[in-house]
C-alpha cells in the first residue's frame, strides 16, 4: 500500500481504510556521532552512548545510540509519513526490543505492517489497530522491533 497520494503528500488513513496485512514504509534518517552523543547527554548519559572510547570496553564494543534515541527516531519517521494515520499516532501500549545497536553512520527507515483492526464496541468513532514495526539500518539489520496498540479514528460520516 502506498503512503503517498498523487500530490506527494501522505494519504491519511482512518480505521475504515486499514486491514490486516497493510504495509507502510517510512523515509530515512541518518544518524551521526553528534546526534547520538547529544541525545545521550540529555536523556541517557551512559558511557557507551557518550564516547566511542568509553564504549569500546563495553558489550557494545563501540559507540551505540540509546535504544530510546532509536525509538525517538522511529517515532519521527512514523509521524513523517511512515504510518499516515488520521488523528495522529496515539499509543495505547506496546512492546519494544533492540536486537542490534544503532551506530553512528546508520541510515534508518521503518517498515510497518497492520496486524489487526478492531472497531470499538463502546466508542463508535474509533477503534484499535495493532501494528508491528521494524526499524532497519542500511545493511538490512533490524535495530528495533515494536508492536504497538494504537487508537485510530473512524472516517467521519
Amino acid at each position: 500500500m502506498s503512503n503517498i497520494s498523487e500530490t506527494g503528500v501522505p494519504e491519511l488513513r482512518y480505521l475504515d481504510d486499514l486491514k490486516a496485512g497493510d504495509r507502510f514504509v517510512s523515509g530515512e534518517h541518518a544518524l551521526d556521532e553528534a546526534q547520538i552523543t547529544s541525545f545521550a547527554a540529555q536523556f541517557d548519559p551512559q558511557p557507551f552512548h557518550l564516547s566511542d572510547e568509553a564504549a569500546r570496553s563495553t558489550l557494545f564494543g563501540g559507540l551505540a545510540a540509546s535504544g530510546w534515541h532509536t525509538a525517538a527516531v522511529t517515532m519521527r519517521l512514523l509521524v513523517g509519513g511512515g504510518l499516515p494515520l488520521a488523528g495522529g499516532i496515539i499509543g495505547a501500549g506496546g512492546e519494544i526490543s533492540w536486537p542490534k545497536p544503532t551506530r553512528p553512520g546508520n541510515v534508518l527507515h521503518v517498515e510497518t505492517e497492520v496486524v489487526s483492526v478492531t472497531p470499538s464496541a463502546s466508542r463508535p468513532d474509533r477503534g484499535r489497530v495493532v501494528v508491528r514495526s521494524q526499524t532497519i539500518n542500511q545493511h538490512g539489520e533490524v535495530v528495533q522491533q515494536s508492536v504497538y496498540n494504537l487508537v485510530v479514528p473512524r472516517r467521519p460520516a
